[in-house]
């Protein structure tokens, strides 16, 4: 049987928990905007697909794109801030992570998650167990690409 030489992981609900900052940072950019909050659960529904979707799935239907826009600026500038606020790696992770690196292979996060909180908690958490992570950003084309 052959050897696998990388692991290439997703971040958000992977790795990490971070639905509970997700969902704060969600919120306050809703209600930033004097719009109804959503339930944990609600957020939880709506993440898979990147940030942009997350809050076009959360803002009221009618919402108009421009102003969806500026909910996601929101959000974006809150959840730089507040993205390790109540965000930890799953029980094990860090366990696996060290196994692969002792064994010698390589790992990876790719992430539809924005490309510098991505690499901000790959860092923070993991540090040189992952050897290479990639968000989505200007140029960086979001998974499965």
């Amino acid at each position: 049987m052959k050897q696998l030489t990388t692991y290439i992981f997703d971040l958000d609900g992977t790795l990490l928990d971070t639905l509970s900052d997700l969902a704060t940072s969600v919120n306050y950019a809703l209600a930033h905007h004097n719009m109804p909050v959503r339930t944990t659960d609600e957020v939880r529904a709506f993440v898979g697909n990147g940030v942009e979707n997350l809050i076009l799935r959360a803002v009221p239907h009618d919402t108009p794109p421009a102003v969806a826009t500026e909910v996601l600026d929101t959000f974006r500038k809150y959840y730089i801030q507040h993205s390790e606020d109540s965000t930890m790696p799953y029980p094990g992770i860090i366990s696996l992570l060290e196994q692969l690196k002792q064994r010698g292979i390589k790992t990876a996060v790719v992430s539809n998650k924005f490309h510098a909180a991505t690499q901000a908690l790959c860092s923070r958490y993991f540090g040189s167990l992952i050897d290479v992570a990639v968000g989505e950003g200007n140029g960086i084309r979001r998974k499965p690409e």
